[in-house]
């Protein structure tokens, strides 16, 4: 089993909920357990829809060509996350009070949701390349869920503190690298 792959690519689809916890903390709006688990259960549900399509692929085309497109499309998902902000939430960064709509600084149920949304974006293109991997799709999307839960906690409760740091500004160069490294890794695996 691809262990050292499920693991990165729950750690890179996820820095960007490190992000948007860090901007929580910061502006001091708690994301309770219920709404954090929203999040998570959120990008599960994406992941496991992309990692299904990704694997339906496999069946028109040789297990050895999808290997191969899957991980040059994860090479590519990393170089553009390195290049472009479309796939970083830059906008809920520097605003994180567009989704607390109450302005009541808590994370509701519902408002969950639509930031589940949000973030499950960066599940999308990954679960698929990792579906045409043939990589499995429960552990894919428990680590997917399992990151997600820690990478908003962590990131709500120690938003001021972690913001300063390396990870809580470079998330997004991250995020790109580990999956260009997660990419060449399973080319040659």
């Amino acid at each position: 089993m691809h262990w050292i792959t499920i693991i990165l690519i729950g750690v890179a689809a996820n820095l960007d909920n490190l992000g948007i916890g860090l901007a929580y903390g910061v502006k001091q709006t708690k994301i309770p357990i219920l709404s954090n688990i929203t999040i998570a259960i959120m990008s599960m549900i994406v992941t496991y829809v992309a990692v299904i399509a990704g694997g339906t692929i496999i069946e028109y085309i040789s297990p050895n060509i999808a290997n191969l497109l899957g991980s040059l499309l994860l090479c590519v998902i990393g170089l553009w996350t390195l290049l472009s902000n479309r796939f970083s939430n830059q906008e809920f960064l520097k605003n994180p009070e567009l989704i607390d709509e109450d302005r009541n600084h808590i994370i509701s149920f519902r408002e969950a949701i639509t930031l589940g949304f949000i973030l499950s974006a960066n599940c999308l293109a990954g679960g698929i390349a990792i579906g045409a991997n043939g990589i499995s799709v429960i552990w894919t999307v428990i680590s997917i869920g399992f990151f997600s839960i820690v990478t908003v906690g962590i990131g709500s409760h120690f938003g001021y503190i972690l913001t300063k740091t390396f990870i809580g500004k470079y998330s997004t160069s991250i995020s790109g690298w580990l999956l260009i490294i997660i990419g060449i890794y399973e080319i040659f695996a």
